[in-house]
């Protein structure tokens, strides 16, 4: 079973967060530790700073690999000007590579992936719509109803509307946009070359 964290919560709005944010709060929570408690119980109470340090190190790993925001630009350029086989192949390679395994599907969603024992439907054929209404989505959410996966993610490039957003946010979809996105198209185009 995959243990998840709360959206919400402290730790992890920090790891959405810039490293830096993590690790000013560690050390303002040694610093209160210091001055709060007596010498003796000091490091005890420095501990307690521990999780925030670690946050700090995950956050800093993930923004260190995360692609820049002219790489992001680039590869949904190209995403963009894809016709939906080559995006539809690109995309497979890159969950692919990503460890999940792949089969197309019809009906409300494209590809049924499977990882770490937890399955989702995905839709990708109207990647690159200037916005993104509700249609879609609820033909997405009757897909995994269908087939009883655990989640549902809808591939975009473009806008989405509030009332879309909404209703994603609602039943649990997974907008896969932007770095996400990039990086999966990236890894994709270097799987469909090899």
């Amino acid at each position: 079973m995959k243990w998840k964290m709360a959206e919400n919560s402290l730790f992890a709005i920090l790891l959405r967060s810039s490293w830096w944010i993590s690790a000013a709060v560690g050390v303002a929570f040694v610093l209160a530790a210091q001055a709060i408690l007596p010498a003796k119980y000091f490091i005890v109470g420095a501990f307690g700073a521990l999780p925030f340090f670690l946050i700090a190190g995950i956050a800093g790993w993930r923004q260190f690999k995360a692609p820049s925001p002219k790489k992001v630009a680039q590869a949904l350029e190209a995403a963009g000007a894809m016709s939906w086989a080559e995006f539809s192949s690109v995309l497979e390679a890159g969950l692919r590579s990503d460890g999940y395994t792949v089969e197309k599907i019809d009906g409300g969603a494209d590809f049924l992936t499977v990882k770490a024992g937890r399955t989702a439907v995905v839709a990708a054929r109207r990647w690159k719509g200037a916005k993104l209404g509700l249609e879609p989505l609820r033909e997405l959410e009757a897909a995994r109803q269908k087939r009883d996966t655990h989640d549902a993610v809808f591939v975009t490039i473009g806008e989405v509307t509030e009332r879309a957003a909404q209703f994603a946010r609602g039943n649990g979809i997974r907008m896969l946009a932007g770095a996400d996105l990039a990086k999966l198209v990236d890894a994709g185009r270097l799987g469909v070359r090899h």
